[in-house]
């Protein structure tokens, strides 16, 4: 057996070979002055919705927090192991970011557990649906809706953790701080993954809109 999958040391011999050599001096210089991203981006762990590729960032130029739906709990200091907290409070208070995007995305299968209450558990743990109860009474109200068709609800329930995540972030003292004296700014994006749109989250109104110029149209495919 190979001490690791054929496809990734295939992948890594590529970036050795095609990125890595053309950055050299980029990744020495973040090895010996340590990493300044300006942004944190708080996502999905959905394999499709990488933020890295979908903006087309540098190494070191944002701090990345994945998990599943891309959820903030609210503040607890209550000494249990919280990882998102913790990834959280570094990028605010070691690396000073200064921008913090909340990105979610289509077709979300965190979001859909949340939606289907007919399935049993995938295991007697059920990690997966006790993360996802946080945010159990909006999943409620959204499925309840009969007058959204499945994907519309699937939609509305996607944004709605969006907005759901910034709201629990400034419950954390030092976002909600930094935030109220201007050095901290809260965003929200939602990635379509079929079309390859990104939404962003109005400040005032809390609806999702593509931002103006955007909106570029995909090559064509030979047929």
């Amino acid at each position: 057996m190979a001490d690791i999958p054929d496809t990734l040391l295939a992948g890594y011999q590529t970036f050795m070979s095609e990125h890595f050599a053309s950055e050299t001096a980029r990744y020495k210089e973040l090895a010996e002055k340590g990493q300044a991203p300006e942004t944190l981006v708080i996502a999905c762990c959905d394999s499709r919705a990488a933020p890295e590729t979908i903006f087309n960032t540098a190494p070191g130029e944002i701090f990345v927090l994945r998990n599943v739906a891309n959820l903030i709990p609210p503040y607890e200091p209550d000494g249990e192991f919280h990882a998102a907290s913790a990834a959280l409070e570094f990028a605010v208070q070691s690396l000073k970011v200064k921008n913090i995007v909340v990105m979610g995305h289509g077709r979300c299968g965190g979001i859909k557990a949340a939606l289907d209450t007919q399935s049993a558990p995938l295991s007697p743990s059920d990690f997966i649906g006790k993360w996802m109860s946080l945010i159990a009474p909006a999943a409620e109200t959204v499925s309840g809706n009969q007058l959204m068709t499945p994907t519309e609800r699937q939609t509305a329930l996607e944004r709605i953790s969006i907005r759901y995540s910034i709201n629990n972030l400034r419950t954390f003292p030092c976002v909600d701080i930094l935030e109220k004296k201007g050095k901290l700014t809260l965003y929200g994006a939602w990635f379509d993954i079929s079309t390859g749109e990104l939404w962003v989250m109005d400040q005032q109104t809390g609806d999702f809109k593509r931002p103006e110029g955007s909106v570029i149209e995909a090559p064509e495919t030979a047929a």
